[in-house]
């Protein structure tokens, strides 16, 4: 262990591979190992029909997977693993289609939306408001609202944070104004001066009769907090529970992973986007340099949306029945028409809709002068690589911001794999020398964006819960455009030249598991 390793990180790193797919995969090659072994040892007679047997099993796998819905590049990836790994690949596959967590929850899922379906109802005067100004737009609005439930609303505030510590000093100052109810949804809580003062508060608001709901991703109990968390804290009387939680060797830490923050403060305020709990993310921590992520604020009628997304979520293990109406966001009157339009829209990985890139995509799509984008990866599918080089072909300035110091870097590996096709397609590519890019940002011809959770990868794009804003014809796209110019300053331009130097073993290393990037 080296002097700047923390106390238990080893025992940490242990856990994570004990509780992960990792483990699985480790148990799987011993698996695969010994059935060689035996095949060779003890079971020669038995050779011919066990191989049989394997072969027959993985031949049954890949026509399943060859006629089973969904992106290409992940069929790809399983047809490799199975190919080249006979029993790891074939056991592997069935093991993760026959987790019957992953159904229930489907299935709950689908009868929550019915549940909140008439609290997500759309007002007709907005439709017929966005129609007469952008068809294009009135298309995205019809598209989340028909087949997914997700309103376009007006009469909303937005406020934007080019950073942590802003979105920080918000929170706490609107917390500490709830009467009614407190809902948070977060992937990462750590233990720390963000959090603790947080729970400060909302110590405080349960003693003055406020409900408080707390709910954050079940991998917090691998590194960041006790498995018993939600017991310590519900002494405070905070209602307090784990989203997926994880068991040893019985789930998966890439899959369905709750990556969703969303904050609601007693229906009439609401937060998403790229910040955690975590003090890293208020730059209270240094990790990786300088932490640029990025949030918003709802005020007004969309905050509703965002209050049954938590609620859908909250409510997947729960049997009582939700009183949705006590939860109700206050409607103002007419139309506010100086404050455009807002989405708030979630993804799942159960809904056969991959909306957060279908947000993606639009922007990219209706663009007229510009898009641009911060994302922390960059772990691309076919249809976003043809997407993002054909509009930029088109003359469209598309620029990324990515990182300089990455916080994994085999992703880094992978995303710079990207880097070469990209860029010789028109996209232009920087990373921010300070540090590290976490914000999750869409912003395109100074009337359009989205803030939320939603990275440029694989995970976020087709495996884990997500959530975001579109906005639309708001004051804010114009702050939110600055920032990205303000922050564009302070990158460095990634050239061809630049790419081509790559160290040989970054290229290969990025390559190689570019092979496996849907299951990373």
């Amino acid at each position: 262990m080296s002097k700047n390793e923390a106390p238990g990180t080893a025992k940490k790193g242990f856990f994570r591979i004990v509780f992960s797919r990792t483990g699985i995969i480790l148990l799987l090659i011993l698996l695969q190992a010994g059935v060689f072994l035996g095949m060779a040892f003890y079971l020669e007679e038995y050779m011919t029909y066990i191989y049989g047997i394997l072969t027959i099993l993985g031949v049954i796998v890949l026509i399943y997977i060859i006629n089973s819905e969904g992106n290409p590049a992940f069929k790809m990836t399983w047809m490799l693993c199975v190919l080249a790994f006979p029993v790891i690949g074939t056991l592997f596959y069935i093991y993760v289609k026959m987790q019957f967590g992953t159904r229930f929850m489907k299935d709950r899922l689908g009868k929550l939306k019915l549940e909140t379906a008439p609290y997500m109802q759309q007002d007709q005067d907005v439709v017929d408001a966005i129609w007469a100004s952008k068809s294009a737009n009135a298309q995205l609005s019809y598209y989340l609202s028909h087949q997914l439930g997700f309103p376009t609303y007006r009469n909303t505030q937005v406020k934007y944070f080019p950073l942590g510590e802003y979105k920080f000093q918000s929170m706490v100052e609107e917390l500490k104004k709830a009467r009614r109810f407190i809902f948070m949804e977060y992937f990462i809580v750590e233990e720390g001066h963000m959090w603790g003062a947080i729970l400060d508060i909302l110590k405080e608001k349960v003693r003055e009769g406020v409900e408080v709901r707390f709910m954050y991703d079940g991998m917090c109990a691998i590194s960041m907090l006790p498995y018993n968390y939600p017991e310590q804290i519900a002494r405070y009387g905070i209602k307090c529970k784990m989203a997926n939680s994880v068991k040893p060797f019985l789930s998966t830490t890439q899959n369905n992973r709750d990556h969703r923050k969303i904050c609601v403060i007693d229906g009439k305020v609401g937060y998403t986007g790229g910040i955690n709990l975590g003090d890293e993310y208020i730059n209270q921590k240094v990790r990786f340099g300088h932490w640029k992520d990025t949030a918003i604020m709802l005020k007004g009628d969309a905050v509703q949306s965002l209050t049954m997304m938590f609620l859908e979520m909250w409510n997947v293990d729960e049997r009582r029945a939700e009183g949705y109406g006590k939860y109700l966001t206050p409607r103002y009157p007419g139309l506010r028409r100086e404050l455009g339009y807002v989405i708030p829209y979630a993804d799942s990985p159960f809904d056969n809709e991959n909306v957060g890139e279908e947000v993606y995509f639009h922007i990219l799509n209706h663009a007229k002068k510009y898009v641009h984008i911060m994302t922390p990866y960059l772990i691309l599918d076919n249809e976003m690589i043809t997407t993002l080089t054909r509009v930029a072909k088109s003359g469209i300035e598309v620029i990324i911001i990515m990182p300089h110091i990455p916080d994994k870097w085999y992703a880094f590996a992978v995303a710079k794999t990207y880097y070469k096709e990209l860029i010789e397609g028109g996209v232009q590519i920087y990373e921010y020398t300070p540090g590290f890019v976490h914000a999750k940002v869409f912003v395109s011809d100074d009337d359009t964006a989205t803030v939320g959770t939603i990275n440029l990868d694989y995970r976020s794009l087709y495996l884990h819960f997500e959530c975001g804003a579109f906005i639309y014809n708001n004051s804010e796209v114009d702050k939110i455009e600055r920032d990205f110019q303000q922050t564009l300053a302070r990158c460095h331009k990634v050239t061809l030249i630049e790419v081509k130097n790559r160290s040989m073993l970054t290229k290969i290393a990025g390559q190689v598991m570019r092979l496996v990037a849907p299951l990373m």
